[in-house]
């Protein structure tokens, strides 16, 4: 079986120019601001999960934080890192490790950058994000460097987010309507999380591309936080 890095190298070839075109049916209406996450996976800090998992190694993770709970755009969800596009940067790429450097203090140098998919709309908060897909060659320590933009960051082991018995589905229940999405919930050093939304969106696809997906009850319903 190819290496998670060949798997998510091939990925990129092949999924890089459509991206995600089911996440990309609600286009942003008017102008949209560009944005770019990092996904940045690697053997981060040596703590394997202690699951076994059918399709990855178990010291695979993925690199997340918790939005701090003041923040106007998304507070308190667990995200990637990432954020607007400024004119100093040169593109996605260089914006997605910027902000990476800035929200969690890693060493840019030691990523290695894969490829982007295309750029995802998110009509809610009238962004358009281009996935940055990374491989982390050379892990440095990470932190929430700014307590006004970061709560928490924290390594998610892969197996664990492949769980069944972690996986469902967050409702959201507005004037009679319901939206539904897929969600994790998650265990880290300073409590449970709930990965919902755009993230849990995106990695949910990349898991179903990479065939990585183990079979999980999309009827089992993940309260949102705080509810």
């Amino acid at each position: 079986m190819p290496s998670p890095r060949a798997q998510l190298e091939t990925l990129v070839r092949d999924l890089g120019h459509d991206g995600f075109a089911d996440l990309r049916a609600l286009p942003v209406e008017g102008a949209a601001r560009p944005a770019a996450v990092l996904i940045l996976f690697g053997v981060l800090d040596g703590i394997p999960s202690r699951r076994v998992a059918a399709h990855v190694p178990s010291d695979l993770d993925v690199l997340l934080l918790a939005r701090a709970s003041t923040l106007r755009a998304h507070p308190g969800q667990v995200a990637f890192p990432g954020g607007r596009v400024d004119r100093g940067d040169t593109d996605a790429v260089a914006a997605a490790l910027r902000e990476a450097r800035e929200e969690t203090g890693l060493d840019p140098a030691g990523v290695d950058v894969l490829g982007t998919l295309a750029p995802v709309p998110l009509a809610y908060s009238r962004h358009e994000v281009t996935p940055v897909l990374g491989w982390w060659s050379q892990p440095t320590p990470v932190r929430a460097v700014d307590a006004a933009e970061s709560a928490d960051v924290f390594r998610a082991p892969v197996a664990d987010l492949l769980d069944p018995a972690r996986r469902g589905s967050t409702v959201i229940r507005r004037d009679g309507r319901e939206w539904h999405g897929p969600a994790f919930a998650l265990e880290t050093a300073s409590g449970p999380q709930t990965l919902w939304g755009f993230t849990a969106m995106v990695l949910d696809g990349l898991f179903d591309r990479l065939g990585w997906t183990e079979p999980w009850d999309a009827t089992r319903e993940i309260p949102l936080p705080g509810e």
